[in-house]
């Protein structure tokens, strides 16, 4: 591989922004990518791709080119320089890698990887959380599972296309996809691609969704007539899915506390031709009470630590504390309180995360079941889902059901 000045300065100021202005890096990294119109899609990827892997192995990285954060420019490409060596890449003559020590880096990669923490380049704390929470073995599975680098995968929309004609338009255009044997919407790139320019995806025949995501949506069982609340909606991938599952009929209330959400959530919808799903921020407690009893479904999709998702969000490692797992907890028992109250009699409460622990997890559900907000329920089922198992995004589904 030849390396291009512009592209690896490109990478050096995004692990700028994202290691030292704590910048998120897909936020980051789409600002980068707009830098320089002449780039082509190898271009861009290389700058992604090459960006996400020093984040994702930091810890590895800095302790093999002995360097401490905050990051100088100097001690960027050192991370650079560890990156490409270790993948066997030639280093141009540029003033920028002179007296870099290229030679000790294979030697001390095979002394740190005897250690856990640095091979799998996880904090410390966040290691003896997974370690109690899972024992040595199956966290080991999990963080290895974690490192990888995630699948592109999309979700059909039906209300407008069947999971084959997408699949034969975009092979057409040259992407090729499989189905995914988990859902009957599920389509796994073959190779990744830059899905958001095509034809496809502005006529709002699928949106890129994984498939334990994806399976969410199905758990709460949504039929066309239903009247179902996504109580922490976003920008409202799961909104967007239950109503093809609903088929444009009945309604979708989609609540969250941040109105920009859910004004991306409006202009998804009308990209998809989701027509049954209607925004209400929550501005306060009465927005809950005036939906008291009123829902046949309602899916708390919770903010949480998303540690299952560190295969496609790797710099939330780095900003995560044990204090904000604290804090994260303490939220998702009081939306859990608060909003099951929108379940009617016989209907149906799903709560989720994108997080393994089970201290946000099933721990949250037997506090609620014990409450004297959760004697109305009982529990149906549970399941986490498990990249180590399943190879996607980490997820726990709960469905409850009131009495």
């Amino acid at each position: 591989m030849r390396l291009h000045r512009n592209l690896v300065f490109a990478t050096i100021d995004s692990l700028h922004s994202i290691f030292n202005e704590q910048k998120a890096a897909d936020k980051v990294l789409r600002g980068t990518l707009k830098r320089d119109k002449r780039w082509g899609s190898r271009d861009r990827s290389f700058i992604a791709e090459t960006t996400y892997d020093i984040v994702r192995w930091k810890r590895l990285y800095q302790e093999i080119a002995e360097v401490k954060e905050p990051f100088d420019r100097d001690n960027l490409f050192r991370l650079f320089v560890v990156w490409a060596t270790l993948r066997g890449i030639t280093l141009p003559d540029w003033p920028q890698f002179e007296g870099k020590p290229t030679r000790k880096i294979k030697g001390r990669f095979d002394t740190l990887s005897k250690v856990r923490v640095i091979r799998e380049s996880i904090p410390d704390w966040l290691d003896k959380v997974g370690l109690e929470a899972f024992g040595k073995d199956q966290w080991t599975a999990e963080l290895k599972a974690l490192n990888q680098q995630a699948e592109v995968v999309l979700r059909c929309n039906t209300l407008k296309a069947t999971r084959k004609d997408l699949a034969n338009s975009l092979a057409a255009n040259g992407i090729e996809t499989e189905f995914a044997k988990q859902t009957p919407e599920g389509l796994v790139l073959k190779q990744r691609d830059n899905v958001f320019t095509t034809e496809e995806f502005q006529a709002g025949l699928f949106e890129v969704q994984d498939i334990n995501s994806q399976r969410v949506g199905h758990w709460v069982k949504p039929k066309p007539g239903m009247r179902v609340i996504d109580a922490c909606a976003g920008a409202g991938g799961k909104s967007l899915h239950m109503a093809a599952l609903m088929e444009n009929k009945g309604q979708i209330i989609a609540l969250d506390i941040f109105p920009k959400k859910l004004e991306e959530l409006k202009r998804r919808a009308r990209r998809n031709g989701a027509h049954n799903i209607e925004t209400r921020p929550i501005e306060s407690r009465k927005t809950i009470k005036k939906l008291y009893q009123k829902a046949d479904a309602v899916l708390i999709d919770a903010p949480c630590t998303g540690i299952g998702v560190l295969k496609r969000n790797p710099d939330a490692k780095w900003k995560l504390t044990p204090e904000f797992l604290l804090e994260i907890t303490q939220v998702q028992k009081e939306i859990l309180h608060d909003y099951a109250s929108m379940v009617k009699p016989g209907g149906t409460l799903v709560y989720a995360t994108c997080s393994i622990l089970p201290q946000e997890n099933q721990q949250q559900i037997e506090t609620f079941l014990k409450s004297q907000e959760g004697q109305d329920f009982s529990l149906e089922a549970q399941e986490t889902l498990l990249p180590s198992v399943t190879g996607y995004d980490g997820f726990f589904m709960a469905r409850l059901i009131r009495k």
